[in-house]
């Protein structure tokens, strides 16, 4: 039974800089949830026709984005859409050009100064890694999930605590020395034991894929198995469950985008899935439906918004294949333009990884792409050349001032929108 255990909170008084009330010790209440293997989750009707709409709208996602010449590329973009969106609920804000400049640069010079753009870009790095970790009938692990995490803490000043869960109590909100007033996780003793009750639910097939991942997630934020980023790797469980139930193997949903334009629902939701007393009682019921109800909701948003991204940038490809004309179907310039989609920004070195020629004859069908406008010359790093299609980037904002405004047009967003 889901109950709350009062802890008693250790004096704060060798801490300077401190007021009186984060100096002082006290209680607090801890909450531990109920076990999820073994549990009876109902969904009533208009949830359960929410999940079906999900489902429904993700599979064919998966099985209908091609549009693009390439899936794989609408695939990475997609993910690098999801992981900064996740980063972003978390206050870690980048706009897509900034990201990108930082990524090529730490390609040139082995690293990048943008704080910031590290930890998303380890984002990135760890939701790539889980979805290569698990496919169609595969079990999700404890280890696939401590390796998400050491990815995503790897670069800050927390990465000693990667890949392990905690052994000291956390909390969210409160003060960053007093947890009154915070939502505070079940003690450190307990995250072994509800960890691995979570990892065999999600290795279940009982219940419907989206109500399957809405619950794993929402277990995992009220678990906080780890010291940090587990909002970030709490978001990557939720793909990890739909790639085992093989509703998204070829491409992500990026239900984090819809997630960060409501950013207080988000947290309401989650807030909400944490009863006190019985599973089986009403509240309970109601909590649980709620978010998955709004979860579901969620996704199928996040597949709406992203069919209609797939369309705009099928019709910038053929807008610049009219620029460039006439040009060979296997030319060089004709096989990097898909490519400049899911990496806008490239240099003569992976522009001929991309299309798998030689450098001079990479070199010379980006000198073709810039002179038809849909390149630029840029530096990154220290002296190094680059270019970047600006033409993906406002594209890549449209879509942000979609995802940003509730009734998916792309006009002045009701939530601030990165700048590039």
């Amino acid at each position: 039974m889901a109950e709350l255990l009062r802890c008693l909170g250790e004096s704060s008084l060798d801490r300077g800089g401190l007021s009186r009330r984060d100096r002082s010790a006290g209680s607090f209440d801890t909450y531990v949830p109920d076990l999820l293997v073994g549990r009876a989750f109902t969904l009533d009707g208009p949830t359960a026709a929410d999940v079906a709409d999900a489902e429904i709208a993700i599979a064919r996602l998966d099985r209908d984005a091609t549009a693009l010449s390439d899936t794989e590329v609408l695939s990475r973009l997609l993910l690098r859409a999801e992981a900064v969106a996740s980063s972003r609920i978390e206050g870690l804000e980048i706009g897509a050009r900034r990201l990108l400049r930082a990524e090529a640069a730490a390609a040139f010079d082995g690293r990048s100064t943008d704080v910031t753009a590290v930890e998303v870009l380890a984002n990135i790095d760890a939701l790539a890694l889980g979805v290569r970790s698990v496919s169609r009938g595969q079990e999700i692990t404890a280890e696939v999930l401590t390796d998400v995490h050491r990815r995503l803490m790897a670069g800050t000043n927390l990465a000693s605590h990667g890949g392990s869960y905690r052994d000291q109590q956390n909390w969210i909100g409160g003060s960053s020395s007093n947890p009154r007033s915070a939502y505070v996780p079940p003690p450190p003793r307990y995250v072994d034991a509800l960890m691995a009750d979570l990892i065999a639910f999600a290795n279940t097939d009982d219940l419907p894929a989206v109500a399957q991942a809405a619950i794993a997630h929402a277990q995992f934020e009220t678990i906080h198995p780890f010291v940090d980023g587990n909002g970030r790797a709490g978001r990557v469980l939720i793909h990890l469950v739909l790639r085992r139930r093989g509703l998204s193997e070829r491409v992500i949903a990026p239900v984090s985008l819809v997630l960060a334009t409501a950013t207080r629902s988000y947290i309401d939701g989650l807030t909400g899935f944490r009863h006190l007393g019985p599973p089986d009682s009403a509240a309970a019921m109601e909590g649980a439906n709620a978010w998955i109800g709004s979860f579901a909701a969620a996704c199928t948003q996040a597949v709406a918004d992203a069919a209609v991204f797939e369309v705009r940038t099928s019709a910038l490809l053929a807008r610049w294949r009219e620029r460039v004309a006439p040009l060979r179907a296997d030319s060089a310039a004709a096989l990097l333009l898909p490519h400049l989609i899911g990496a806008p920004i490239i240099t003569a070195t992976t522009a001929a990884a991309l299309v798998q020629r030689s450098f001079p004859t990479a070199n010379a069908a980006i000198d073709r792409l810039v002179d038809a406008g849909i390149l630029r010359q840029l530096t990154v790093g220290r002296r190094n050349r680059a270019f970047e299609a600006p033409e993906v980037f406002e594209a890549f904002g449209a879509l942000e001032r979609c995802f940003a405004n509730p009734d998916g047009e792309a006009h002045s967003p009701q939530r601030p929108v990165p700048r590039g």
